[in-house]
């Protein structure tokens, strides 16, 4: 068998079914033709602005077509396209830009405003519209994909916030991609589908979930902003079969009136994840909806899902209702264990220690970060996720405390040393820790801990407000305490569990 090369998607549908709808967003349609059609024209103009091999092209925009134009036309000339967190500030996002030596940048409408910004270093900047349709328009000669095209050709990065504070770009390849997509196989996907794309596509909550949905020659209706009453309305007048969102925004929609009212019997599946869902969540989402319900855990670095709690395991009220604690079990194609964190050796069921992933679907390693890279793959391909948890005796996974201290917020992920650095520098704040607190809505939310330098007053309102032009909206602290002293070990460390149950209440 041919290994699988992430632009045989439109080439192959484009052929078998041409006229059908491939992508609806906004006021814009094409068809597997059509964006066969664009993305070949593109992948000339891409090499004409001498974006080929290791290239990178950045996307600064909300979900829309033109996205997926250039990702399969990227990945034409052996690129990848880099989509950014257009929640960031804009020193952060021309920082990843110059981070991923983009060759070219593309920038949705809401953003054009950062065209001069960006428009350095002999890089090519376009806005969606007029400019960008001019620059295709102008675009008559095709190329056809690499025929030289490896396995390992990154087709996607994906930044994630690291440890230290300074965002990643998680490589994503074309092997990897072929391991997500047989997840489409497990909900219910075909030729029919019909799937919503809600997540932001700089998450693989987002792009990973269009790609599946592609995949299998199915239309995918992408949504450009979470509006619970207009999602709702999308859902069922574009007869959605199939959806990928976070418990959050399923407890939204169950919230607006006359929800459960609506026609939804063309929904096959409904997958989340990003964070686990309540009971009373889950039983308002099962009546609300009538479909069945995948929760799924994994992360960017496994491409994203690598486990699944079937419909089946979701019965709040029956005899198996600690399974809802659970993220289900491994793909038969994912191997999955836990580590003593401390040497490294495999646990036996039910001890807590590290998850490890060894997949497919576990990227090939962070851009330009080999020594991150090595700390975080070993040798043998196990991808050390940092999360803790064990395994039951039936290999179902659950769990436990973030041996990493992340701080998942929405499907946002935050690591608090990056919220500390910003908060370390207002003039009032001696020291800092940040932890995350149990939200009813997010899961959780940030929560700061200073102590005030000797004289000076800190409150707690002024420092939230004065947060907001120095770190992304999702980032800030959502509840300051002012203490008089942090608990530290004897070696300094703060000791965040101290802080944990002082506060997790």
């Amino acid at each position: 068998m041919a290994p699988f090369r992430l632009t045989d998607i439109v080439r192959d549908h484009a052929r078998d079914r041409g006229a059908q709808t491939a992508l609806t967003g906004g006021d814009r349609s094409v068809t597997y033709a059509e964006l066969d059609d664009r993305v070949a024209r593109i992948a000339t103009g891409l090499r004409e602005l001498g974006v080929g091999e290791g290239g990178r092209v950045v996307w600064l925009g909300k979900n829309a077509v033109e996205f997926f134009e250039l990702l399969f036309a990227a990945a034409g000339v052996r690129a990848g396209v880099a989509p950014l967190n257009f929640r960031l500030t804009p020193a952060e996002l021309i920082d990843l830009a110059d981070d991923a030596e983009a060759g070219l940048v593309v920038l949705g409408p809401d953003f054009a405003e950062l065209r001069e910004k960006l428009d350095r270093d002999g890089r090519r900047v376009l806005v969606v519209g007029e400019d960008y349709e001019g620059w295709v328009d102008g675009l008559t000669e095709r190329t056809e994909p690499a025929a030289d095209a490896d396995d390992e050709d990154t087709v996607l990065q994906l930044y994630t916030s690291g440890t230290t504070g300074r965002a990643k770009g998680v490589l994503l390849s074309h092997r990897n991609f072929g391991g997500l997509l047989s997840v489409g196989g497990h909900w219910g996907f075909d030729d029919e589908s019909v799937g919503m794309v809600a997540m932001p596509l700089f998450h693989i909550g987002g792009s990973g979930f269009a790609l599946v949905c592609l995949s299998y020659g199915a239309r995918v209706v992408l949504v450009a902003d979470i509006v619970p009453a207009q999602l709702l309305d999308t859902m069922e007048h574009e007869g959605i079969t199939n959806a990928f969102l976070v418990p959050a925004v399923l407890q939204f929609l169950c919230q607006v009136p006359g929800a459960a009212d609506r026609d939804w019997s063309k929904l096959r599946a409904v997958a989340y994840g990003a964070s686990p869902i309540t009971g009373p969540v889950l039983n308002k989402v099962l009546s609300t909806f009538r479909a069945p319900l995948f929760q799924v855990y994994g992360s960017t670095e496994t491409t994203g899902a690598i486990t699944q709690l079937d419909p089946d395991d979701h019965d709040p009220d029956g005899p198996r209702a600690h399974l809802m604690r659970s993220a289900g079990r491994a793909y038969p194609w994912v191997e999955l264990k836990v580590v003593d964190p401390a040497n490294d050796e495999d646990l036996p069921a039910d001890e807590v220690g590290e998850i490890w992933i060894r997949s497919s679907q576990v990227t090939t390693g962070y851009w330009q970060r080999p020594e991150e890279t090595e700390k975080s793959i070993t040798a043998d391909g196990w991808f050390r996720t940092g999360d803790g948890g064990y395994l039951d005796g039936e290999g179902y996974l659950f769990l436990t405390d973030r041996i990493k201290d992340m701080i998942v917020t929405g499907a946002e992920n935050v690591y608090p040393i990056e919220v500390e650095n910003v908060v370390a520098q207002h003039p009032a704040v001696a020291d800092v820790a940040v932890i995350g607190v149990p939200d009813d809505t997010w899961g959780e939310t940030v929560k700061a801990i200073v102590v005030a330098v000797e004289g000076e007053s800190i409150d707690p309102d002024e420092l939230m407000e004065w947060t907001k032009e120095r770190i992304a909206g999702f980032k800030r602290p959502r509840s300051v305490d002012v203490v008089d002293e942090l608990p530290r070990n004897a070696s300094g460390k703060i000791l965040k569990k101290d802080l944990r149950a002082k506060y997790v209440q």
